[in-house]
């Protein structure tokens, strides 16, 4: 009779929660995603969920080491995104990892392992399951920028109201998030 195996799955299903940090309420996405995937493969999951558009420099940090895209014009200590999966990163639930985005912005987020689930080959991967609020927009000026957006365009008698939103060019609703949209990208 043959032994139950004890071999551990190659593969998990990851339950991730990446909050944008210092933004009040809060601005976040909790998301599925396989735990084999390459970082620069979570960066292009992140950049979906969270509605950025991918047009600036980003890095993930975790304890000392930083991960991005190297240059080779301006060698640092990056260490090569595209080689760490991110379960060499993020082993055991409750861990975190920092992933910051557009450097003179400088959007800081906290990625939280929430959940280790199994595999499971009918789940499509990956998944947004919830959010909330709608991600700045992009080269706003940071914090300082967006909180003087927000308060233009919801004040018309501000002096920078309408030029705020034909700079922006559609309306905006800071508390607006559509998981179904972001779902709809995510499998494009």
């Amino acid at each position: 009779m043959a032994k139950p195996s004890t071999a551990k799955s190659l593969r998990s299903i990851y339950q991730l929660k990446i909050i944008l940090n210092d933004i009040r309420p809060p601005i976040w996405r909790r998301f599925l995603i396989a735990s084999t995937e390459s970082l620069t493969d979570l960066h292009l999951v992140i950049q979906i969920v969270m509605g950025w558009t991918d047009s600036h420099l980003h890095e993930f940090i975790k304890g000392r080491e930083r991960y991005g895209v190297p240059d080779e014009d301006f060698p640092t200590d990056v260490l090569d995104e595209s080689e760490f999966r991110i379960d060499q990163i993020l082993k055991q639930e409750k861990e975190k990892l920092r992933y910051t985005y557009d450097f003179g912005d400088s959007w800081d987020h906290d990625i939280v392992l929430e959940k280790i689930l199994p595999f499971e080959t009918q789940t499509r991967l990956p998944v947004c399951l919830k959010g909330s609020r709608a991600c700045p927009p992009e080269d706003i000026g940071g914090l300082p920028g967006y909180e003087m957006f927000l308060e233009a365009i919801a004040d018309p008698n501000h002096p920078e109201h309408d030029e705020m939103l034909e700079w922006f060019g559609e309306p905006f609703d800071p508390e607006h998030f559509d998981v179904i949209k972001v779902n709809d990208l995510l499998q494009t």
